[in-house]
């Protein structure tokens, strides 16, 4: 099981969107339009939670090696 990191490589503002989209194995800008979407419904909580979980959730360490991602089928 993948472990949660916030994306070195797949970063717009603390790369908590793009690790949990490496973590679940789906689209980054699926996620990023969620919380986007979420932000606007919840008033913000969901920004202050998103800021608590950057906080919380470590950086992926360098030197990472995700098979998932880097595994190509030629």
């Amino acid at each position: 099981m993948n472990k949660l990191f916030r994306s070195r490589t797949n970063s717009r503002l603390t790369g908590l969107c793009g690790g949990l989209a490496e973590w679940m194995n789906f689209s980054p800008t699926f996620i990023r339009l969620a919380v986007v979407i979420a932000a606007f419904c919840s008033f913000g909580t969901v920004l202050l939670i998103y800021f608590i979980a950057s906080l919380i959730i470590p950086k992926e360490p360098y030197g990472h090696y995700d098979f998932h991602q880097t595994h190509h089928n030629y």
